[in-house]
């Protein structure tokens, strides 16, 4: 129990989240490869593809390996491939480098969603885990607000915004510096690793299933208003990219403020009232956000709807493990293989955008927003 409450231990782990925030950086830069290329919507949204495509792909196999690598072991990899990902495009810049760079950074985050939650579990107590997991995700929402501002302010001084990987990854060095030299007891493997058949045999039970897809539209709704409130604020309110990045930073900064609040509420409020709560924010922000017509209405609105969905994916996680916390390491790669939707939903968007305009864009989302509802309302809250 000494080494479960172990902030000493702890506090390395929840600093990591910081890395696996860079992900987020493929929204600003999105915006940016489209303009610096003259690319068209559908594209450029290649960009969150080829990154978050991989959680599809590795998520599981991850999950499967980190019961022999263990989990700190796997974080560490993990932030030597972001380090790489986050060095390619100091030295190289076409949008073919940046397309591999970023599907990097997707295996390297991968790996770290997929390690990173359960190591957690190592150094915090059960009845903490909601809210340490959300006090992650703000730590990792830092690391998501200050990417368009310090890209913007790189472009501006520097007119250089790729500065932005070079202040990234002398961060991950340090993150993964101070984890490596932490001493945290290796987990105990309760039983044999479950087969890839078995490991998605899990999804049999309905309620994971629908934690699964919870993760899929989250992810999909997180990612989507990343890449797109720039070129909404753009074409809605036509004002320069610099200037619309800033909305990518008002969502972040209103998650930031969301997920730190809410590690303190759910240490002792429901996460099934919680969540059904935030729904019913976001969804009538988003349709009053379509309505409106000048800028500092729908900053205003996007605030709101960052602030009201910053809590869903850590409650949606931390329901699956605590279903079944034997499993936690396969739980951990079959919900990371749903950040996938990441790469498939800003794609249909983009589509839509290119079909319509920006408002259709936001119209899938709000198609999501509707059905994590109807989730939030079947979930059975765990004890």
């Amino acid at each position: 129990m000494e080494n479960k409450n172990n902030m000493k231990k702890a506090l390395p782990v929840l600093i990591s989240f910081f890395v696996m925030g860079i992900v987020d950086l493929v929204g600003i830069s999105t915006n940016y490869v489209k303009q610096d290329f003259a690319l068209n919507d559908t594209i450029a949204n290649l960009l969150p593809m080829s990154l978050f495509l991989w959680f599809a792909i590795l998520a599981v196999p991850t999950g499967m390996m980190m019961n022999k690598w263990g989990r700190k072991q796997t974080v560490l990899i993990s932030m030597f491939i972001t380090l790489i990902a986050m060095i390619i495009p100091l030295f190289v810049y076409n949008f073919q480098v940046m397309l591999f760079a970023f599907g990097l950074l997707g295996i390297g985050n991968t790996i770290i969603q997929v390690s990173l939650n359960p190591l957690l579990t190592n150094v915090v107590s059960g009845d903490r885990l909601t809210s340490s997991l959300t006090l992650g995700q703000f730590i990792k929402a830092i690391a998501a607000f200050l990417g368009p501002i310090i890209a913007g302010r790189a472009a501006l001084w520097f007119n250089d915004w790729k500065l932005i990987f070079l202040v990234y990854g002398a961060i991950t060095i340090v993150c993964g510096l101070w984890l490596q030299f932490t001493s945290i007891e290796k987990e105990r493997q309760s039983g044999k690793s479950l087969s890839l058949g078995e490991t998605f045999g899990l999804l049999k039970d309905r309620m994971m299933l629908i934690f699964f897809i919870g993760i899929i539209f989250v992810v999909g709704i997180d990612v989507g208003l990343n890449t797109t409130v720039p070129k909404y604020l753009m074409e809605k309110c036509a004002v320069p990219l610099e200037q619309a990045g800033l909305g990518t930073s008002l969502y972040f900064i209103a998650r930031t403020i969301g997920t730190f609040i809410g590690a303190i509420i759910l240490v002792r409020f429901s996460a099934k009232r919680f969540f059904i709560i935030s729904m019913l924010v976001a969804i009538p922000a988003t349709v009053i956000m379509l309505l409106m017509g000048d800028m500092w209405s729908i900053l205003t609105m996007v605030f709101i709807i960052g602030f009201a969905i910053a809590n869903v994916f850590s409650i949606i996680f931390s329901f699956a493990l605590k279903r079944k916390p034997e499993k936690a390491n396969e739980i951990s790669g079959l919900l990371i293989m749903g950040v996938a939707g990441g790469a498939v939903i800003p794609f249909i968007m983009g589509v839509s955008s290119d079909l319509f305009n920006q408002s259709g864009a936001m119209c899938v989302l709000l198609l999501l927003m509707i059905y994590l509802l109807y989730n939030a309302s079947i979930v059975k809250e765990e004890k």
